[in-house]
């Protein structure tokens, strides 16, 4: 049986194996694919028939070029590269890895905050750059320095990634709102405090984005929303890009309205050269890094690994085109 693995680097950059995978059929590991060059997907993939994707694009014409396949396990838990849709009209099989990075990427929320609150990184630089030494006081700060404690931390989204943020959050003495259509009794238990949208865009001291992408919430940190905010919000988004409308986000941090953005993903990714946040004041943008602990992207592994072994034994997991 043919394996196929189209954009195998930033799941494995070198420091996984692909043997568990490798032995479950003849494999072929590409580092990356084009995006957009339709022909190079369609002849890499061949006639394989497991392909693995994880930013690679599956269109109704790869389908049709390639009637091989029958079954696509995504590495990810995002799976809207795949027309799924089409896939099921062909009967293939399309399965996500659905959790895996819970707490390395509510972690990194919390990191892109306590940077905003003191900047470390920028401080360290200084004093290697001779600031310190140079200084006539013992001490000093280029940023205001924010304590946390008392703070209400908003939470836009609060399932399997969102519920640790809050855990971090309340041990740092922040109280925590959220916004979700379901709520958990993990999240009452904690302390979490169910709000109505409008509620938690008018309480948040730090709003953090941590939904998935869904029709209501695309662009949802626009220009109206954000005058529901307090002045001086802090925005911190490590889920989706296009949950932001850019241009409303810069011109709020060039106002003042929003005091800084902490931002691990953009709408569109590579970031382009002409994005608006690249020129705002008081944006730190990281490269869509939040998932890449080597913990994480194991999971990833052996979870894509039992995808394919269930899918061979006739019983598909983590399927979500059923």
């Amino acid at each position: 049986m043919k394996i196929v693995v189209l954009d195998g680097y930033t799941e494995n950059p070198g420091d996984l194996s692909w043997d568990s995978l490798g032995n479950l059929g003849e494999l072929t590991v590409y580092d990356r694919t084009s995006l957009t060059d339709e022909a190079e997907i369609i002849a890499r993939i061949g006639d394989a028939e497991i392909v693995i994707t994880n930013k690679t694009p599956i269109s109704r014409r790869i389908f049709d070029a390639c009637p091989g396949i029958k079954y696509i396990s995504v590495l990810a838990t995002g799976y809207n590269v795949i027309d799924t849709a089409c896939a099921r009209e062909k009967g293939i099989c399309v399965s996500n890895v659905p959790v895996y990075g819970a707490r390395s990427v509510s972690q990194f929320a919390i990191a892109l905050l306590l940077e905003v609150c003191h900047h470390i990184g920028h401080h360290s630089d200084t004093v290697y750059t001779g600031k310190w030494e140079n200084c006539p006081d013992w001490c000093y700060w280029d940023y205001p320095l924010v304590e946390l404690a008392g703070k209400t931390y908003g939470l836009l989204g609060c399932g399997s990634i969102g519920i640790h943020t809050a855990e971090i959050a309340k041990a740092l003495g922040m109280r925590v709102a959220a916004y979700d259509a379901r709520e958990t009794e993990a999240a009452h238990a904690l302390g979490v405090e169910y709000v109505s949208l409008d509620e938690l865009f008018a309480q948040s001291d730090v709003l953090g984005l941590q939904m998935p992408l869904l029709p209501f919430n695309t662009g949802i940190i626009n220009q109206e929303n954000i005058a529901k905010m307090k002045d001086g919000v802090i925005i911190i988004n490590n889920s989706r890009g296009q949950m932001v409308v850019e241009q409303d986000l810069a011109d709020a941090l060039n106002s003042g309205k929003v005091a800084a953005a902490a931002l691990d993903v953009v709408s569109t990714e590579p970031i382009r050269g002409d994005n608006p946040l690249l020129k705002a004041k008081n944006c730190i943008i990281t490269p869509h890094m939040s998932w890449g602990a080597k913990e994480s992207r194991q999971r990833i592994m052996d979870c894509t690994v039992e995808n394919v072994k269930s899918y061979m034994s006739g019983a598909p997991s983590n399927v979500v085109n059923p």
